[in-house]
């Protein structure tokens, strides 16, 4: 390694002499300001080629990877953001990232990846499933090293095996155990919840954090979904139906009340009207009809009568013999 360095900078003096020859006042000896110059330009350049090595710079939103050459062990104290001193003989860096990173699994070739990466999975009728999901996800900077140690491949090529796979075995546990149609209906968050807390359950051990999982796109085979539309439409129809006759019934017993309500006032109307009459009849007497009618006579009397004064006879008034 010396003396390939020693040939690299003998190299570099060589041609700085060589430069410095055919500048003006250079021949011949030349000039020894220029010398002077060309030596620390050499040297400065020599120093860089050595240095730059031994400096290791992390980008933000990553951690590094310390690589022991020597023994080919993986150092458990990852490198933050920023420069830091290294042996390049026998150190490497391995730059990871750790920010948020999204993974997208469809049948489609315009998302993700240009392949099928749909999930595929059996409802607990058996009847095949097709799911295009995604998940969002990050890496625990502290536990990168084991990580990296454990697969010794980069994030990409993780995801795309390990945690597809894990992004199955999830699923198939939460949809095996539903309905086709309660997964499409009433169960469709349930599912989503469940499934990612057996992801984060899975993926916990190697520092993977699940941010975010999401059931995009459900394929069921044509024959199911058709019978599931078609059960829909009759409970549909049958609510409807069940609706209308609830509404009818409560209409028939609102007028039922209604109609027992006049007959009842009417009784009543009734009732009261002949007790009225009955008291009015006992309060009629003889006395009262001659005291009211001699209340309103003016004194005089009728100008055409006959052999009597006319009277008139109430009912009771006469006493047998």
């Amino acid at each position: 390694m010396a003396t390939s360095t020693d040939d690299l900078l003998e190299g570099i003096r060589h041609s700085m002499r060589s430069s410095l020859t055919g500048m003006p006042g250079g021949g011949g000896g030349g000039s020894g300001v220029f010398r002077k110059l060309g030596l620390a330009a050499v040297l400065l350049l020599g120093l860089i080629l050595l240095v730059r090595p031994t400096i290791a710079y992390i980008e933000p939103g990553h951690v590094g990877i310390v690589i022991n050459r020597a023994g080919g062990g993986v150092s458990p104290q990852p490198l933050g953001p920023g420069f830091h001193l290294r042996n390049p003989v026998f150190t490497q860096i391995q730059e990871y990232p750790t920010f948020m990173q999204t993974l997208v699994l469809t049948r489609e070739s315009t998302e993700g990846s240009p392949s099928n990466d749909e999930i595929n999975v059996n409802s607990v009728e058996g009847q095949p499933l097709s799911l295009d999901v995604s998940m969002s996800f990050e890496l625990d900077g502290a536990r990168v090293p084991a990580l990296y140690q454990t697969f010794r491949t980069d994030v990409q090529a993780i995801a795309r095996g390990f945690i597809r796979q894990a992004i199955r075995q999830s699923l198939q546990e939460v949809v095996g155990q539903e309905q086709i149609a309660e997964i499409l209906g009433p169960k469709k968050a349930a599912v989503v919840t469940q499934t990612q807390a057996q992801l984060q359950k899975r993926l916990d051990p190697y520092g993977i954090m699940v941010k975010q999982f999401t059931l995009n796109e459900f394929r069921a085979p044509k024959a199911v979904m058709d019978a599931i539309s078609l059960k829909n439409v009759m409970q549909q129809q049958a609510l409807t139906a069940q609706n209308e006759l609830q509404k009818n019934t409560f209409q028939a017993q609102g007028d039922s009340i209604k109609a027992a309500g006049r007959a009842k006032a009417i009784l009543t109307e009734a009732e009261a009207q002949a007790k009225a009459n009955d008291l009015l009849s006992r309060s009629i007497t003889g006395n009262l009809v001659q005291y009211e009618m001699a209340k309103r006579w003016n004194g005089q009397m009728p100008q055409v009568t006959g052999g009597a004064m006319p009277m008139m006879q109430l009912p009771g008034s006469i006493k047998s013999p």
